[in-house]
C-alpha cells in the first residue's frame, strides 16, 4: 500500500462525523418528514435566518446602499497602513470567485435542475446581509501589525467573548485547518485545468506522470511561494491583476455565447421559474431537491456568514467601518449574481439533458465534463477549441487566485496565535511548501484521496457553526455602525 493511500485511508473515519454536522438535522427521521423544512440542514437553516433576520433589521442595506458599494470603489485611495478598499474587494473576490463557480453551480443544476439557480440567488441576496454585518466587525475589531491591518474572525471572536485569548486561538486554528486542507484541492484544479490548456495547444494528452505535470507542479509550487513570502500586500498586488481578468474574459466569453444563442434567452428563464416551484422529472420533480441544491451551493460559493474571507475585510483602510460592509455585501452580488449566473445561464441554454447523442446520467457524474459539453453545444465549430482553452485558463486562475488568498489569510489568522516573524514564515512555509506539494504529488501519483477532500468538508462546516453564534452577538455593533455613519450623512 502506498504511502498516499495510507493518508487516504487515515481520512476514511471522518466520513461518518462530517456527514452528520452537515445533514444534522435531516438525518433524524421524524425531521425529515417535515414538509419544505425538513430539505434543510441546521446549517443552512442558520445561515439563511441570519441573513433575513440581519436584512429586516438593517432596513435591506444591500439595496439601499448598492450604488454607495461602487462609489467607494471608484474613489481613490492613498493608503499608508493597509491597503485600498478595491483592494480589499479584489482580494476577498480571489477566494470568493474559484472553481466553485463553475463546478458548484453545474453541480446544482445538475441535482436540482435549473430551479436550483433561482435559490442560489435568494440565498446570494440575504447572504448579502450576512456579509455586511462580519465584514463591518472586522473593521471594528481590526488591529494595527505593523504597516498593515490584521482581523477577521479569530479577532472579533476573541473581541465578542471577553477578549479572552483562548477564544482566539481556537478560532484562529480552526481558519488554518480549514484552509490548508482546502490547498490541495484547489491545486487539483489547477492542474486539471493547466493540464487541458496544454493538451489543447499541442494536441496532445499527457498522463500525470509526464514531463508536463511535474514541470506544472513546480511552478505552483515557485510562483505561490514567491508571492506568499512578499505578505499580504504582494498578495493584493497579484490578485489585482489575477481578478479583473479571469473574470472579465469569462464574462466576455459567457456574453458571446449568449449573443450567438438570443434564441434561447427565453428558455433560460422559463426554466429557472418554473423550475424553481416545479423542477422536471429528471432531477427529481420535488421543488425541495432545487431548493436544498441552490440554497447549498450558493452559501457555499459566496462565503457568507462563513466568516473565512473577513480577513480581506479587516486589512482595507477605510474611512468608516460600514464602508467595508458595502463592499463585501457587493462582493457576494458580483460572486452570485454575476460570475455563478453566467455558469448556470450556459448550462441552462446548452439543455443538453433533452438533446438526442448525449448519455445525460453518465456526464451528470463529471461536473467539469459536462460544463464543457455545454459549451460545445453552444460554440460555434471553429471556436470551440478556443473557447475551451480560455475558459479553462480561467478555470486554473480561478483556483490560483483562491490559493494566494487563503494562505494570506492563513498569516493574518496567525498573527493571532503570535505575531513572531519566525512562527508566521514558518506557517507560510507550511502552506507553500507543505500543503502545495502535497496536492502535487496526489496528482503526480495518480491518487484521487477522495478523503482527503472530507476534512475540508469538515472545517468547512465548523467555521460555520463557530461564525454564526459570533455575529448574532456581534450584530448590535455593526448595527450601531451603521446608524453613526447614516447620523453623519455617510462619507465619500
Amino acid at each position: 500500500m502506498s504511502y498516499l493511500s495510507r493518508v487516504n485511508d487515515v481520512f476514511s473515519f471522518l466520513n461518518p462525523i462530517t456527514d452528520v454536522l452537515w445533514e444534522f438535522p435531516r438525518n433524524l427521521e421524524f425531521y425529515k418528514n417535515i414538509p419544505i423544512i425538513g430539505e434543510f440542514s441546521l446549517a443552512i437553516l442558520l445561515l439563511i435566518g441570519c441573513g433575513l433576520y440581519f436584512t429586516l433589521k438593517l432596513n435591506f442595506v444591500q439595496i439601499r446602499y448598492f450604488k454607495r458599494s461602487v462609489d467607494i470603489l471608484k474613489r481613490k485611495n492613498e493608503t499608508k497602513i493597509g491597503i485600498s478598499p478595491m483592494a480589499s474587494f479584489l482580494l476577498s473576490s480571489a477566494t470568493r470567485i474559484g472553481p466553485g463557480n463553475i463546478m458548484g453551480v453545474t453541480g446544482a443544476v445538475l441535482a436540482g435542475g435549473p430551479g436550483a439557480l433561482f435559490w442560489m440567488w435568494v440565498s446570494a441576496f440575504f447572504g448579502m446581509a450576512t456579509c455586511f454585518v462580519e465584514a463591518t466587525l472586522s473593521q471594528i475589531f481590526k488591529e494595527k501589525n505593523g504597516d498593515d491591518y490584521v482581523g477577521g474572525i479569530a479577532y472579533y471572536g476573541r473581541r465578542l467573548l471577553n477578549n479572552s485569548k483562548v477564544v482566539g486561538f481556537i478560532i484562529a486554528v480552526a481558519y488554518i485547518f480549514y484552509a490548508l486542507f482546502t490547498l490541495p484541492s484547489q491545486v487539483f484544479h489547477m492542474f486539471t485545468a493547466f493540464g487541458s490548456v496544454a493538451s489543447q495547444v499541442t494536441g496532445s494528452v499527457y498522463a500525470r506522470t509526464d514531463t508536463l505535470y511535474i514541470v506544472i507542479g513546480l511552478l505552483i509550487i515557485l510562483v505561490t511561494t514567491i508571492i506568499i513570502f512578499g505578505g499580504i500586500r504582494r498578495v493584493a498586488l497579484a490578485t489585482d491583476f489575477i481578478v479583473p481578468i479571469m473574470a472579465v474574459t469569462y464574462f466576455v466569453i459567457a456574453l458571446f455565447l449568449i449573443g450567438i444563442n438570443l434564441d434561447k434567452v427565453p428558455y433560460f428563464f422559463t426554466a429557472v421559474f418554473r423550475g424553481a416551484f416545479s423542477p422536471e422529472a429528471i432531477f427529481g420533480g420535488a421543488m425541495g431537491i432545487a431548493l436544498q441544491q441552490g440554497i447549498k451551493r450558493g452559501l457555499m460559493s459566496n462565503e457568507a456568514g462563513q466568516g473565512t474571507v473577513t480577513m480581506a475585510a479587516a486589512a482595507a483602510d477605510a474611512k468608516h467601518p460600514v464602508e467595508q460592509g458595502f463592499i463585501q455585501s457587493f462582493g457576494v452580488f458580483v460572486d452570485t449574481f454575476v460570475i455563478c449566473t453566467i455558469s448556470g445561464f450556459l448550462v441552462i441554454i446548452a439543455n443538453v439533458w433533452n438533446l438526442d447523442g448525449f448519455d445525460f446520467m453518465a456526464l451528470r457524474s463529471d461536473k467539469l465534463g459536462y460544463f464543457i459539453t455545454s459549451l460545445k453545444v453552444l460554440s460555434p465549430t471553429m471556436l470551440e477549441k478556443p473557447i475551451q482553452f480560455l475558459v479553462a485558463l480561467c478555470y486554473g486562475m480561478f483556483a490560483f487566485s483562491t490559493i494566494l488568498g487563503m494562505i494570506a489569510f492563513i498569516e493574518v489568522s496567525a498573527t493571532e496565535i503570535s505575531r513572531n516573524k519566525v512562527f508566521l514564515n514558518i506557517m507560510k512555509l507550511i502552506s507553500s511548501l507543505v500543503f502545495i506539494p502535497f496536492g502535487v504529488a496526489c496528482v503526480w501519483s495518480g491518487a484521487e484521496l477522495d478523503n482527503i477532500w472530507i476534512i475540508s468538508d469538515l472545517t468547512n462546516i465548523m467555521m460555520v457553526y463557530i461564525n454564526v453564534p459570533l455575529i448574532i452577538i456581534g450584530f448590535k455593533y455593526s448595527q450601531m455602525a451603521l446608524k453613526d455613519y447614516e447620523e453623519k450623512g455617510g462619507l465619500l
